[in-house]
């Protein structure tokens, strides 16, 4: 049994097609839930959130789903909600439970219409969210035009967290902005995590993006306020 400070009600929400489910998949296979990971469609079994025989065959998600799974003495409930705008009432109910939330967008399409609706209902409810560019090696792909969107039509305050290594078919991996290493993805489908340095040719981009997150951060803390006034170095945890 967990500790009710340890359990979290995580909801992933989206515009139909951006690859919430599939983004459901890896969290449940890298946290150990599943040794297997599946496909929205395809030959498999289908992917775990999908347990309707229509959710398999169309590749959507109708029905809101829920698993939990642990990483790092947390229990985290997992709630996969419906992107297509039909289901929106579905959306509404499983917001209500939620401590925080994933806003999954497509690295392509970026901000749509059930995008706006998603954030309309989460802002109601005051569920903090994190947002999840997908879909990188996609022909299109500009996570920068992403982040611009969410902060031209969601008014939101959106800054990066990672910074990708390539795009499209080069897209290799991410730099972790808080930690400042690489993570490269390396199997048939990135099941298999590398952790290494930053690349030479990216790293004043990646130093570019951290300052720029710190100095956000700063205006929500005095204390790290004071440590970028007087360059001190700032730690992970206190970020």
């Amino acid at each position: 049994m967990f500790a009710l400070q340890n359990i979290r009600n995580i909801g992933i929400s989206a515009h139909i097609d951006s690859g919430k489910t599939t983004l459901s998949e890896r969290i449940l296979f890298y946290t150990g839930k599943i040794h297997k990971i599946e496909e929205v469609r395809g030959h498999g079994t289908g992917a775990t959130m999908d347990f309707m025989d229509l959710e398999r065959e169309k590749g959507i998600t109708i029905t809101s789903a829920a698993t939990s799974c642990v990483w790092k003495d947390v229990q985290i409930n997992l709630i996969d909600t419906p992107g297509h705008v039909d289901f929106t009432i579905e959306v509404e109910r499983a917001l209500r439970v939620l401590d925080g939330a994933i806003m999954v967008l497509c690295a392509v399409a970026g901000v749509q219409s059930q995008s706006i609706t998603v954030d309309r209902q989460m802002k109601r409810y005051g569920i903090p969210r994190i947002a999840f560019i997908n879909k990188m090696d996609r022909v299109g792909a500009n996570p920068f035009r992403v982040v611009q969107a969410l902060r031209d039509k969601l008014k939101l305050n959106a800054l990066l967290l990672q910074y990708p290594i390539g795009s499209e078919d080069k897209f290799d991996g991410v730099i972790d902005l808080i930690e400042m290493t690489a993570t490269y993805f390396e199997g048939e489908k990135g099941e298999r995590l590398i952790i290494k340095e930053i690349p030479e040719h990216l790293f004043a981009d990646a130093f570019v993006n951290r300052e720029k997150m710190l100095d956000e951060l700063s205006m929500f803390s005095e204390i790290l306020m004071e440590k970028l006034v007087e360059g001190e170095d700032i730690s992970k945890e206190l970020i």
